[in-house]
């Protein structure tokens, strides 16, 4: 069966998971756009979003991937970066 949704129910979806910490509310409208600019007939699996997209502060990045420069520019270079929130972390695709 084919549903479409839109942010709100993409949201409902992480809650319906118990995923509604995994990202911010603006983390979760980068990814939302992103998946519709990509791919607007994209499947929707939580789980799957969760494992491949990571929402982090950059000093957690630059640790986690032993960065040592410019950590957005880095992440350009080797995977997909949905943007900055205004709080500052990144959102960006994990899977690289």
């Amino acid at each position: 069966m084919y549903q479409t949704i839109n942010f709100g129910g993409f949201c409902d979806a992480f809650r319906a998971l118990g995923r509604e910490d995994q990202f911010t509310y603006e983390a979760k409208r980068m990814l939302f756009d992103h998946l519709e600019e990509v791919d607007p007939d994209h499947e929707l699996d939580v789980i799957a979003l969760c494992c491949a997209y990571a929402e982090e502060e950059e000093l957690d990045v630059r640790q986690n991937y032993s960065i040592e420069g410019d950590v957005l520019e880095w992440l350009q270079d080797n995977t997909i970066v949905l943007g900055v929130t205004q709080a500052g972390s990144v959102v960006y695709c994990s899977e690289f």
